[in-house]
């Protein structure tokens, strides 16, 4: 092999990792609506879970507060566009079934955490806190992605505010890149341990964790658990990506962080 091969080939391996996890653009006015952002993880809930996550209350609350508001959708049997976080109703509802093997009926006929309050709507969350500082939409994994990426992006269109998407799935925001290059979007990713627990393992987990599927997405963020980052993950804050933290249960999170997911404290609004 001779020197030019080496030299061409070194300078390859340089350049892949870079290629692999470089950000998408994000101008000036989109950094300064989302950075230094406090954002209500599923809304300003409570310990006690009398103001249960992802509950009407809890988004009102947080609006009404000045905070960023960061919440998860996902499809009902019937297609509708509902805001919950696990994929089982086992933890908030006591019911042992997925959400999307329920229609819209019968998941509004369940209660959040022993309280009054129901599942909503996707589109009754966003009429609720109109004029809240900045909204960040966590899309589920699923079976239907693309279903709920349009339903997503339709019911979006028609919100007046300040709105970024982010998911686990690669392919989702992916999804995003090319149907709405516009939007601010976010790769959720998190640590191997995690993964692991997903049942995620092997390659799969490492490239999720390292976040090498970037180059699909090209997402504008990336939040990641609080602690460790694996040194690609910095590398791709250090190219121009907006470094989220989630999910923060002290203020001093906000530290090195462009913006903070958290609960069960009250943080400033904003802090940079």
């Amino acid at each position: 092999m001779n020197k030019k091969t080496v030299v061409t080939l070194s300078a390859a391996a340089l350049f892949l990792p870079v290629y692999l996890v470089a950000p998408g653009h994000l101008s000036h006015r989109q950094r300064s609506i989302f950075r230094g952002v406090n954002y209500a993880h599923r809304g300003l809930h409570s310990r006690d879970r009398s103001v249960p996550e992802n509950s009407l209350p809890a988004f009102r609350m947080a609006a009404r507060e000045g905070y960023g508001i960061e919440l998860d959708v996902q499809l009902s049997k019937d297609g509708q566009v509902v805001v919950f976080h696990d994929d089982t109703l086992d933890r908030v509802c006591g019911v042992h079934a997925r959400v999307d093997e329920l229609t819209l009926r019968e998941l509004q006929e369940l209660h959040l955490c022993g309280t009054e309050e129901t599942i909503p709507l996707f589109s009754d969350v966003l009429a609720s806190i109109r004029g809240c500082e900045a909204l960040i939409v966590e899309l589920k994994n699923g079976p239907r992605n693309r279903e709920l990426c349009e339903k997503t992006l339709a019911i979006l269109n028609d919100y007046h505010g300040n709105v970024c998407i982010e998911s686990f799935n690669p392919l989702i925001v992916m999804w995003f890149r090319f149907h709405a290059p516009d939007l601010v979007r976010g790769q959720l990713a998190t640590t191997m341990k995690d993964y692991a627990d997903d049942n995620i393992s092997g390659h799969t987990a490492f490239i999720l964790h390292n976040t090498l599927l970037n180059v699909l997405a090209r997402p504008q963020f990336i939040a990641y658990r609080i602690g460790h980052r694996p040194p690609l993950v910095h590398l791709c804050t250090t190219l121009g990506a907006m470094n989220i933290g989630w999910t923060s249960h002290e203020p001093r999170n906000e530290k090195k962080r462009d913006a903070v997911i958290f609960e069960f404290y009250r943080p400033r609004q904003r802090y940079l």
